[in-house]
């Protein structure tokens, strides 16, 4: 198992110019969190908080690097990261932004993290909904550990979450590869994976190489488009997806295909994706 290649900060989870300002935050993966929760705000979640975004906050949740992320958050408002801002005043995201800002601090502490593409069993009753957590590496137990960054406590309480955030359990999120043998095996409904009105095998489709990409340090917006993903699941090459999700559930056990994978072009982010939000091409 390499987990040399998840402690370095690269290509988004790299703060670039601004790496100095995580020198002074704690090491510790929970206080970590809390302070990625005073920095962010979730686009959808923000009434929560009392907040109404204006069209200008909305368009925070299309920013992919860590150092844009930054650059934003200190422009408003330039004390230390540990400071909380009020809700109003925080950098808009979605999971994926908690994630992969959560996974950047990690790695320059040098604690092995990853960002997971899967699904949240805990957001609606019955469904499995569209969602990114951190992955990260306890030295002590000598085994993964899925942490969710975004879950601050309103959010266990709007969500009625009962578990810690710090150790999701397994069957509370899959990444996209389990959900997919979870559905093809007959153990799941696939119509029970998505977020809005988009759910099915193709949904869980795009996870997984959303998930491999991430895997392969490139973690990419959720409405990030390219490659094999589909609109239909009669458009799919299911025996292709299905040894994706091999890697997607096992990714150290299958490190060499997992890098293979992402050279093939069918996986691996282009220097243009669609943009599914905005409905346009984006070069990267």
């Amino acid at each position: 198992m390499d987990l040399d290649r998840y402690r370095t900060t690269v290509a988004m989870s790299d703060p670039g110019r601004r790496a100095g300002l995580f020198d002074n935050l704690p090491r510790d993966p929970s206080a970590l969190a809390k302070a990625v929760q005073g920095l962010l705000i979730h686009e959808h979640i923000a009434p929560a908080y009392g907040v109404t975004l204006s069209r200008d906050q909305h368009a925070q949740a299309h920013i992919r690097g860590v150092e844009q992320i930054l650059d934003q958050i200190v422009a408003r408002d330039d004390r230390p990261l540990s400071a909380s801002r009020g809700a109003g005043e925080r950098q808009v995201g979605v999971c994926r932004h908690f994630t992969l800002l959560h996974v950047a601090m990690l790695r320059r502490h040098g604690v092995a993290a990853r960002a997971r593409c899967g699904f949240g069993a805990y957001f609606e009753r019955s469904q499995y909904i569209d969602h990114w957590v951190t992955e990260y590496w306890d030295e002590a137990n000598g085994r993964w550990v899925l942490f969710d960054a975004q879950l601050d406590e309103c959010q266990r309480e709007l969500f009625g979450v009962s578990f810690d955030p710090a150790d999701v359990p397994r069957d509370q999120f899959l990444v996209a590869g389990d959900a997919w043998s979870h559905c093809r095996s007959g153990q799941a409904d696939p119509n029970a994976f998505g977020i809005l009105d988009m759910h099915g095998l193709w949904f869980i489709a795009g996870n997984i190489i959303r998930d491999i990409a991430a895997l392969n340090n490139r973690e990419m917006l959720p409405w990030d488009v390219w490659g094999a993903m589909r609109l239909k699941d009669s458009e799919l090459d299911q025996s292709f997806f299905d040894r994706l999700a091999v890697v997607s559930s096992e990714p150290d056990a299958h490190t060499d295909e997992l890098v293979a994978l992402y050279g093939d072009e069918r996986v691996g982010v282009p220097r243009v994706v669609f943009n599914a939000v905005r409905n346009c091409p984006q070069k990267l």
